[in-house]
């Protein structure tokens, strides 16, 4: 009689004797993350890299209608302030006149840090959280400079640190969305006023974008010595931090064409006030 498995004489299909049952193996599970093509493969176990995580607060896009408002509450209030005040417009009325702007166009300011010096952002508004910094044009006006925070805990004279910290340090303090830069061209009769509204983690300003290395002293006693940190330069900008300056952050930055994109709201202004308070009381007065 044949098998009717192996068609042999004498075999017997249900005779493990003759026919073992097959040993049955297991195929591992793979697991699929939806949304992503997948190829199954043959994997080993392996070790991740580590990863610093982004603390920066990303920034949301600007619409049209939020820019042109912003542009023209920029060009008006500035244009008011100088009514009654000659001198430019820096960091403690710039967060004033900031936190008006926005008001005006629609972006409620939810608090303000009313000229403390405490590091992070000044104010906060539906836009998100601002750094509001003012400063001046360099020759030409194709760059300026901002400082930044005190680094005293991460690196001094004493302790250089080590540049990774650092950075991390600098991020770790970004508790805003952008910085709300007010830039000034001084000329002897007028002063051009441009506001740029920057991502807080856009490249130019963001330290982990740069090559660092030791500052050395060149003269002095200082000579050899690292008297702080410098970057190489990206797209023109650059950042240092100078030990004999409290280890303060200075950023330069350079005008590019993508930087230009930023500018919100631009406009010119003549020197010498219009009223004085007296004046202005008058003024108010009489249109009551």
């Amino acid at each position: 009689m044949k098998c009717s498995l192996c068609q042999k004489e004498g075999h017997r299909s249900d005779n493990k004797k003759f026919h073992p049952a097959e040993k049955s193996t297991t195929v591992p599970k793979i697991e699929v993350v939806k949304g992503i093509n997948t190829i199954p493969v043959k994997t080993t176990e392996m070790s991740l890299p580590s990863v610093i995580e982004n603390t920066v607060p990303s920034a949301i896009a600007i619409s049209d209608e939020i820019r042109i408002s912003l542009g023209s509450n920029f060009a008006k209030c500035v244009k008011g302030y100088h009514l009654i005040n000659d001198d430019p417009i820096k960091e403690t009325p710039w967060e004033d006149i900031n936190a008006i702007v926005l008001n005006a166009s629609g972006c409620v300011v939810n608090s303000q840090s009313n000229g403390s010096h405490k590091s992070g952002g000044d104010l906060s508004c539906s836009l998100g959280g601002f750094s509001n910094k003012s400063t001046q044009y360099e020759t030409g006006n194709n760059s300026f400079k901002i400082s930044s925070y005190r680094l005293t805990t991460v690196c001094s004279d004493k302790t250089p640190g080590k540049i990774e910290e650092i950075i991390t340090e600098i991020n770790n303090r970004k508790n805003f969305t952008f910085y709300s830069i007010i830039v000034r061209e001084d000329t002897e009769k007028q002063i051009l006023y441009e506001w740029y509204l920057i991502p807080s983690d856009f490249p130019a300003l963001n330290p982990a974008s740069y090559k660092w290395h030791p500052k050395l002293g060149k003269t002095g006693k200082n000579k050899g010595a690292t008297t702080g940190w410098e970057t190489d330069l990206l797209n023109g900008s650059s950042m240092s931090i100078t030990f004999s300056m409290s280890s303060q952050l200075w950023i330069d930055v350079k005008i590019t064409e993508e930087m230009k994109k930023f500018v919100v709201g631009s406009c010119r202004v003549n020197r010498g006030r219009k009223y004085n308070y007296i004046q202005l009381y008058e003024k108010d007065c009489s249109a009551v």
